[in-house]
């Protein structure tokens, strides 16, 4: 092969993409206004910021689901939160292009975060009344009003996107919640009242509320089966180690079901999550608390459960799962979280090996406030990307991290 062609070959085996990326910066990771997009120093992984926009941003909750495609399938699109000057509104941002659009604007807090991407919606409340927004045409419908001795909120919503589920707590929990604003100061008060609770679907489209479950203990982090229509996760909240945290409940048959014993004096589970295929509930789990770290996994089929063991600088405050269920994502913590780990503030990669995981840092986030922003990680639909919000350069923005190192 001449010299000439040799060159043409290399250029297009090694296409314009190297070119492009050879001109993106190296740099730290915060402290400082950063670029639209940059290589980590520490790391050698691509960062980009996927929401260009003006004020503060926020990606959804690490096991709410944000994303939904184009109307023509091709493109991927992720909603999250955005600060104006009406307060707290949706936008949508195409994953491929950046491009943002604003779904919101009335004022008022909205809660809840949930996208149904059969019926290209985003279902959220406000105050007493649950509000559905097309992700395409932009129109609101109100879709439910609580009633007046029944105020609840919603949290999730079922497989076929016909049921809202959520919980409603008697009205002490409100009070302590006013009296006692902090995290630090309600958590073990709101745990110590045994406030009763309980969980409640509403169909979509009748506008039938149905109580299904009522204890008296502080019920949360409730989460319908990604496949399974019926079956409703939900948690015991308090703290870890005083309760036993994950159920299932089938919403036809009331059956509930404990997902984790405990087994050691102060072992704690929590942080729970459904699998892609809804067969596995993932979650955190420390035997006992704060010394030995696992990723465990529980199959609602047959009862299997799986463990993958970590260090304790790899453990993190919130795991995930990639789109082909072969890899776990993690946002890692600081020395104030339970690991108390010196060197984990870091946007993780997993790959399970033989009971193990094998970790690769993609993110230092060493300028990152984890109190109070948790990053949140979620895997990009294509499985190329972990999105994470972050408050590095001063105020809360969302970023993207490119699982394959650029060479």
């Amino acid at each position: 092969m001449k010299k000439r062609e040799l060159i043409i070959a290399i250029f297009f085996f090694f296409p314009a993409f190297n070119l492009l990326t050879a001109q993106v910066p190296v740099l730290e990771t915060g402290g400082q206004k950063m670029p639209p997009e940059w290589i980590d120093k520490d790391t050698g992984h691509r960062v980009k910021r996927i929401t260009n926009r003006e004020g503060e941003s926020r990606s959804f909750y690490f096991h709410n689901n944000p994303f939904v495609k184009t109307p023509d399938g091709k493109e991927d699109l992720m909603v999250f939160y955005g600060s104006t000057d009406n307060g707290r509104q949706f936008f949508v941002v195409n994953l491929q292009t950046l491009e943002i659009r604003q779904l919101t604007d009335s004022p008022g807090r909205k809660s809840g975060e949930i996208v149904a991407d059969k019926r290209r919606e985003v279902f959220y409340q406000m105050q007493d009344s649950v509000f559905a927004t097309h992700i395409d045409k932009g129109s609101t419908r109100l879709v439910y009003v609580f009633p007046e001795d029944f105020k609840a909120g919603i949290t999730t919503l079922n497989a076929d996107e016909t049921k809202l589920a959520g919980t409603w707590a008697g009205p002490e929990k409100r009070a302590i919640y006013e009296k006692y604003p902090k995290k630090g100061d309600y958590f073990e008060r709101i745990f110590e009242a045994k406030i009763p609770h309980t969980l409640f679907t509403v169909n979509i489209e009748t506008g039938v509320l149905e109580k299904i479950h009522t204890e008296n203990t502080w019920l949360g982090h409730i989460q319908f089966s990604t496949t399974d229509p019926d079956l409703l996760m939900f948690c015991h909240e308090g703290p870890w180690h005083e309760v036993d945290r994950i159920w299932n409940i089938n919403i036809k048959t009331n059956e509930v079901k404990k997902i984790h014993e405990r087994t050691v004096y102060r072992e704690i589970a929590g942080h729970e999550f459904w699998s892609w295929d809804g067969k596995t509930i993932w979650y955190d789990l420390q035997v006992p608390r704060g010394e030995t770290f696992f990723l465990a996994g529980y199959n609602i089929e047959t009862g299997e459960k799986t463990r993958y063991q970590m260090d304790r600088n790899e453990w993190s405050i919130h795991f995930n799962i990639s789109p082909d269920q072969r890899l776990f994502c993690g946002d890692g913590g600081d020395p104030t979280q339970v690991a108390k780990a010196e060197d984990a503030r870091w946007i993780y990669l997993f790959k399970p090996q033989k009971g193990r995981l094998e970790s690769e840092r993609l993110v230092n986030m060493k300028h990152h406030g984890y109190r109070p922003l948790e990053p949140n990680v979620h895997f990009s639909p294509d499985g190329k990307w972990i999105i994470f919000r972050a408050d590095f350069e001063g105020e809360c923005q969302v970023y993207a991290v490119e699982i394959e190192k650029n060479r």
